[in-house]
């Protein structure tokens, strides 16, 4: 009787104890569910402060509607696009709206601009394709495509679809104003968000695209205070040369073929020169794009330019003797004479793929040139005199 009751009351221990593991693991399982998933997603909220191009409308936690446009073209085209966080299949959208589950996790770049989000938020494992950069820097991106983890589908207007249909990525970044050939990936079904960074006017507003990368990879809270950093030194910086009166001109461009190139006056290059405490010899230019003028033009305006800014992609030592083989009618120029050449070789300088996400560190360059008193101790960068 005794060992009846004893074995009684260990198969009922047994019993307890399988009752309260079984709990737990029901438990563990319930904060697995999908639509649990959306707490792990950043809930911050992004505010666009200088980004003309974007613009987000929170509708609540779970739903947000994205605007893409180009702000500076009467008329443009505008992207719209609802982004539902992952495990919210209900949510219902505008008709005009595109749906878009995020976070992301894979995509496509088609720009240095776009990489350099991912770059700079150190997410490149997102980035699957990639067209064919002609200098690339970055380890990281290096190293997935050695592996395969990313991988090159061509050009703009010759892409590679097989290559983008084996990959699958969630989404592809677009440059829609750009050489195009888009047409043809509309068919394959895949959503075409595009990526106007490079339409700003000022250094901080194409940096504030970062904002717009992290919320579709789910990382608005990382996106936020990468840009609040920028922004906090860039304008510490450009604090430091508001009072200063003298205030070099700078010239810009070369000749290409039988015209001058250069940035027009409202290009964000122009208002890093402003920024630095410099006139740019096209300030009253209206124009934010590139610009073709004839030699004599550049010549009447720029002549006396104690600064020339030059950025290539030349394969060796650049000089003043290599710039006038190029056109002896450089050397007229006050900035060649007086070697007040402004240098950045981009077979040397992850230019594209940096420069757009470190603002603050093109400006220091620029004050440290103009204003070498503000900045003495300041180690260049991307842009340096040439010597």
């Amino acid at each position: 009787m005794n060992n009846n009751r004893k074995m009684m009351k260990k198969y009922t221990l047994l019993y307890v104890v399988l009752f309260l593991f079984l709990c737990g693991c029901s438990n563990k399982q319930q904060d697995l569910r999908p639509a649990d998933l959306t707490t792990a997603i950043d809930t911050a909220k992004i505010i666009v402060r200088y980004a003309e191009g974007f613009s987000i409308d929170y509708i609540n936690n779970n739903l947000c509607l994205l605007k893409i446009q180009d702000p500076h073209k009467e008329n443009s085209t505008c992207y719209k696009f609802a982004l539902i966080k992952k495990g919210c299949k209900h949510e219902v959208i505008p008709e005009e709206y595109v749906r878009i589950e995020y976070p992301i996790s894979s995509t496509i770049c088609m720009t240095s601009l776009q990489l350099s989000n991912f770059i700079k938020l150190n997410e490149t494992d997102a980035v699957v394709g990639i067209t064919n950069t002609r200098h690339l820097f970055n380890k990281d991106i290096k190293k997935q495509i050695k592996s395969g983890h990313t991988v090159r589908i061509g050009i703009e207007g010759n892409f590679d679809n097989e290559k983008i249909i084996g990959i699958n990525p969630d989404i592809i970044l677009i440059s829609p104003f750009k050489r195009g050939g888009y047409e043809l990936l509309k068919e394959i079904n895949i959503p075409l968000i595009p990526h106007l960074g490079y339409k700003e006017r000022s250094p901080l507003a194409q940096a504030e695209w970062i904002k717009f990368t992290g919320l579709l990879l789910g990382k608005t809270e990382k996106a936020n205070t990468i840009f609040d950093e920028m922004e906090k030194k860039y304008n510490g910086l450009k604090e430091k040369v508001v009072k200063t009166k003298n205030r070099p001109l700078v010239l810009s461009g070369e000749i290409r073929g039988s015209a001058w190139y250069a940035p027009g006056g409202k290009s964000f290059l122009a208002q890093l020169f402003n920024d630095a405490g410099a006139y740019y010899f096209l300030h009253n230019n209206c124009e934010s794009g590139g610009i073709n003028l004839d030699y004599e033009t550049v010549y009447s305006r720029a002549a006396n330019a104690q600064y020339w800014r030059i950025v290539n992609n030349y394969d060796g030592v650049f000089t003043y003797e290599a710039l006038s083989d190029e056109d002896g009618r450089y050397e007229d120029f006050r900035a060649f004479k007086e070697k007040g050449i402004i240098y950045c070789n981009m077979r040397k300088t992850p230019f594209y793929e940096s420069m757009p996400m470190e603002p603050d560190l093109i400006l220091a360059d620029f004050i440290h040139i103009f204003h070498p008193e503000i900045l003495p101790n300041h180690s260049p960068v991307y842009y340096t005199l040439l010597k």
